[in-house]
């Protein structure tokens, strides 16, 4: 898979109200906003940005079912088929005493499932290395970045006025 080199023109800012703001101005004007970095939650970002919940929690359904159906399974199949001990009146198939069992495997499952789900789909793993824009994201700058290749020096121009503005404090280009 060959990626193409994206070129990008971000802004960073001082404060979350600065940014929510500068959100709310781009969705006026229109502006496709490529992505947004916060170096901490920010309440009110995903509606601004329209982003849709997570489905994870489907997935930890699924994958808590497997664990549960797993484990009734297996030990249904070992105490009436594959090792029936009868002592003290216990019947082949004693539901009861599967449940810690069963509680413990669904647990396991669907913690598993989930962590491995969630790397795969943010493309996390061992050796990947993910490129960032400017190191104070993650400190105390928040950043909204809009993706530049196609645009026109007028459209770059454009989103530098937005910028200036919106009271960016600094506006950069980088390619990733």
């Amino acid at each position: 898979m060959v990626s193409k080199n994206r070129e990008v023109l971000y802004g960073l800012y001082n404060d979350e109200e600065e940014l929510l703001d500068a959100i709310k101005v781009a969705n006026k004007d229109h502006l496709d906003i490529m992505d947004v970095f916060t170096p901490f939650p920010v309440h009110g970002l995903d509606p601004l940005l329209d982003l849709k919940e997570s489905r994870l929690h489907q997935a930890g359904f699924v994958y808590g079912a497997m664990g549960t159906l797993t484990a009734f399974l297996f030990m249904s199949w070992v105490f009436t088929r594959d090792w029936p001990v009868i002592f003290g009146g216990k019947p082949y198939w004693s539901v009861p005493a599967f449940i810690p069992i069963t509680f413990e495997l669904t647990v396991l499952f669907c913690a598993i499932g989930m962590v491995v789900t969630f790397y795969v789909v943010c493309g996390l793993g061992p050796g990947v290395t993910s490129p960032y824009l400017d190191p104070r994201i993650t400190d105390d700058k928040f950043c909204i970045a809009f993706q530049t290749n196609d645009n026109s020096t007028s459209e770059i121009d454009n989103l530098r006025n937005f910028f200036s503005k919106t009271g960016a404090s600094e506006v950069n280009t980088k390619v990733i």
